[in-house]
């Protein structure tokens, strides 16, 4: 199998991975179980998951104590993403929900040219305008009524905290950990959140029944660890950019399964607000792609001209 071919293969598992979140999350608050539980769960089913793959890629959990902190702040950001987004699941669809999620790398490059310095070009100015024009197609909700403010919060709060998250990995020195060892700790230090407000809110709610055990495993082993290890193995084989690209692929997998699965409507104004999200972000995270191939476009054309190919 080409290296190319597999990692596009890859990118794709691992953004429908990570879109199969409300199918395993909705029926487990329809059996009782809080957010917090669920996730609390998640991660600590996925931690052996993890391990194991690291003992088969003959490493060890071995890491430096000063990259301690920065994988504790690593696991609030990524906890806190995973938190938000799942209580946002009782006030809005979760298709809806999980393709508001995806205006994260729109976060992400306002934060770096903010932050960093980096320059924000005309088509990066172009993809925010149309991601908000995007959104605000998706506040009805298929009823005909508005989406509620406290939903949108959560969504909006999850998908900053991922960004934030994204940024710390690539610009601190948590970065240089190997993936896998890097989720490990990153997961541990988020169950401490988890664990704090289950006690605080009155209880852990504990799995019972195949039912709730199958979910949770569903949710450990498809969107936390298959996803991960796809992703990663995805960028080394094609690049940040294209697999960036076939992430568009999970808030659809999400609208997919919210409407097959869960009875969810659909409606034009909320296809349309989808898909100017996508091409929004799609547009952003290959603006380098799409750079060079204008430039090339341009060339052929000028070089048409010059000669006297075009009339």
């Amino acid at each position: 199998m080409k290296t190319s071919f597999k990692g596009y293969l890859l990118g794709a598992v691992a953004a429908v991975s990570y879109g199969t979140n409300p199918l395993f999350a909705l029926p487990l608050y329809d059996m009782g179980m809080d957010a917090d539980s669920m996730l609390l769960f998640r991660y600590l089913l996925a931690l052996p998951m993890l391990w194991a793959l690291v003992r088969l890629g003959g490493g060890s959990l071995s890491v430096r104590r000063d990259r301690l902190p920065g994988l504790a702040a690593m696991g609030l950001l990524a906890s806190l993403s995973s938190l938000t987004l799942f209580e946002s699941f009782r006030y809005m669809d979760a298709g809806i929900a999980s393709t508001m999620l995806f205006v994260y790398p729109v976060m992400v490059a306002a934060i770096m040219a903010l932050r960093y310095g980096e320059r924000i070009s005309p088509l990066s100015v172009l993809c925010l305008a149309a991601s908000v024009g995007g959104i605000a197609l998706l506040c009805r909700s298929g009823d005909g009524l508005p989406l509620s403010l406290h939903g949108t919060l959560l969504v909006m709060v999850s998908a900053l905290a991922y960004a934030l998250y994204i940024v710390g990995v690539n610009k601190s020195r948590v970065g240089a950990i190997p993936p896998q060892k890097m989720t490990f700790y990153v997961l541990s230090f988020g169950l401490l959140l988890f664990a704090v407000r289950s006690l605080a809110g009155g209880g852990l709610v504990m799995p019972h029944g195949a039912a709730m055990w199958g979910n949770l495993l569903g949710l450990a082993l498809f969107p936390t660890t298959l996803s991960f290890v796809c992703i990663s193995r995805a960028i080394r084989c094609i690049g940040s950019t294209p697999t960036a690209v076939l992430g568009a692929l999970e808030p659809l997998t999400a609208i997919v399964v919210g409407i097959f699965v869960f009875g969810e409507s659909m409606t034009p104004r909320i296809a349309c607000g989808i898909m100017l999200i996508l091409a929004a972000v799609t547009a952003l995270v290959a603006r380098d792609a799409i750079s060079a191939y204008l430039s090339r476009l341009l060339g052929r054309l000028t070089h048409a001209f010059s000669h006297g190919h075009v009339e």
